[in-house]
């Protein structure tokens, strides 16, 4: 399995909204934000937290100096606890991606010979194993309030392919238009609490494209409007999926797709804006995410439902290409956590 790098997130201000539809523009306030950041101990290749639920509490995996993954648990008072699956190992370690508000964990681990297994930690700390039968390499990348989970696996000739798993252990594997499927940054809310999930799927050309997959098997696939490639990242209870699409001229451009099909596009316009890269949307319809700029830096925005959006960068960033502020997802109080990532390595933060 490949390594995973997760992205990350202070505050620039608030971006005037313009009706729905069209870029939110304006001029930056005072910031009136909080930001908490955050390392675990031991951390030297990084603290990656990948999800904050509705009280607070972060999950993620930080990597110590030997560069393989352990898994934490930062709760609301800022307690900090490590863990890992039984059995994990190899080059990778154990990687939690998700945690449901009843505080139930998942994600995968690698074991000796390096293959990848699923697990999932209820609040006590028990870890039941997850393999899809057949596979070679099983990892989780969501799971709902009710137990079900979502991923990918390997199967024997090494095409991987997605699967959904209900609470009860009964496993459905799956492909989207007989595409290369992939799992492209959807390790926080790509499985709502319905069941229905969305994703990307690649062509025969290699071009990735979005899909939303209802629990009785049946999908549709989708790109915005003057969409070359799109990529469905995140879904909340309405049915509305947020994400990104690149036009003709390569330019990436934030959306929001409703429940009844229709498409709003947005982009960040605060000055020198070379892409906007939406990561999550909550129950209320509110996106979180990031955007960079023609140097390659990255940034932080929240953009509520009206269109206004707020940009941030957490203290200490880094202002070189590929270093800065990468939001990954954010709770129903429009809490987000992320990483920020200097010249050096990727720390942790709460916005709010």
């Amino acid at each position: 399995m490949q390594r995973l790098c997760v992205l990350t997130c202070v505050c620039l201000g608030l971006l005037l909204a313009l009706p729905l539809g069209l870029s939110a523009k304006g001029t930056r306030p005072g910031c009136n934000h909080s930001v908490v950041t955050f390392d675990v101990q031991d951390a030297v290749y990084g603290t990656y937290p990948y999800m904050i639920i509705f009280n607070g509490d972060v999950v993620g995996a930080y990597y110590p100096a030997d560069g393989i993954a352990h898994g934490f648990l930062r709760d609301h008072n800022g307690n900090i606890r490590t863990f890992d699956a039984p059995n994990a190992g190899g080059s990778e370690g154990t990687v939690p991606f998700v945690m449901n508000d009843l505080g139930i964990v998942a994600g995968y681990y690698t074991d000796s010979d390096d293959h990848a297994h699923g697990f999932i930690r209820d609040r006590r700390g028990n870890f039941t194993n997850v393999d899809v039968p057949g596979a070679t390499d099983t990892a989780i990348y969501d799971i709902n309030l009710a137990g079900m989970t979502a991923g990918v696996y390997y199967d024997a000739d090494g095409v991987g392919h997605m699967f959904v798993r209900t609470p009860f252990g009964r496993f459905t594997s799956f492909d989207v238009a007989s595409g290369s499927l992939s799992w492209f940054n959807c390790a926080a809310s790509c499985l709502n609490n319905f069941g229905v999930l969305t994703g990307i799927y690649s062509d025969a050309g290699g071009l990735y494209h979005s899909f939303l997959r209802a629990p009785s098997g049946h999908y549709v696939t989708f790109d915005p409007p003057n969409a070359v490639q799109s990529y469905g990242v995140g879904i909340n209870d309405a049915g509305e999926v947020t994400g990104y699409f690149s036009d003709a001229a390569g330019t990436e451009h934030g959306f929001i797709r409703r429940l009844n099909g229709n498409f709003v596009k947005f982009d960040v316009t605060v000055p020198d804006v070379a892409g906007t890269e939406p990561g999550d949307i909550n129950v209320y319809g509110v996106v979180s995410g990031q955007y960079f700029d023609s140097q390659g830096v990255y940034h932080g925005f929240l953009r509520q439902t009206n269109g206004r959006i707020t940009t941030f960068d957490i203290p200490g960033a880094g202002t070189d290409s590929g270093t800065g502020t990468f939001p990954f997802t954010l709770n129903s109080s429009d809490t987000i956590t992320g990483n920020y990532c200097d010249a050096n390595t990727c720390h942790g933060f709460i916005w709010k």
